[in-house]
């Protein structure tokens, strides 16, 4: 199994790109803090390149900016190219399948939520949601369980 999850703050505007073929390409990156500091009590972070796909990409690029915090969804992606000098270089990147937007270090948010240029939802697989007086109960009395 391949699924990563980072949350944390893009680091500057996402880049949207487009291929030959139509497909929309969006590229962020976001810092992740550790859980624990340095010598001198300073917390460090990682920088984690992301890579959205399609409408995934599209939302991506249409609400998110330098500061939005992110939930990403993922499955991590190792490649590798040979530079213009012949020296082998080496990538790793998340694909993302889940982007959900948490808030915005512009508008003052701390990550509790709301905020943002966007609302909190997510933004990758959607499923349809009924208002809870249509549902319907379950009889499960025919339940093996």
């Amino acid at each position: 199994m391949n699924k990563c999850i980072f949350v944390g703050n893009l680091t500057r505007d996402p880049e949207m790109q487009t291929t030959a073929s139509g497909i929309s390409l969006c590229r962020f990156t976001i810092a992740v803090n550790r859980n624990y500091g340095s010598a001198t009590g300073e917390r460090e972070a990682d920088f984690i390149n992301i890579i959205a796909w399609r409408g995934l990409a599209d939302n991506c690029g249409k609400y998110l900016a330098k500061g939005s915090k992110v939930c990403v969804v993922g499955q991590l992606q190792n490649r590798s190219y040979e530079d213009k000098d012949g020296n082998r270089r080496y990538i790793t990147e998340i694909i993302a399948d889940d982007v959900e937007f948490i808030g915005s270090r512009q508008s003052g948010d701390n990550g509790s939520g709301g905020g943002g240029n966007a609302p909190r939802e997510s933004l990758g697989r959607t499923a349809q949601k009924k208002p809870v007086e249509t549902l319907e109960p379950i009889e499960t009395d025919d339940l093996p369980f």
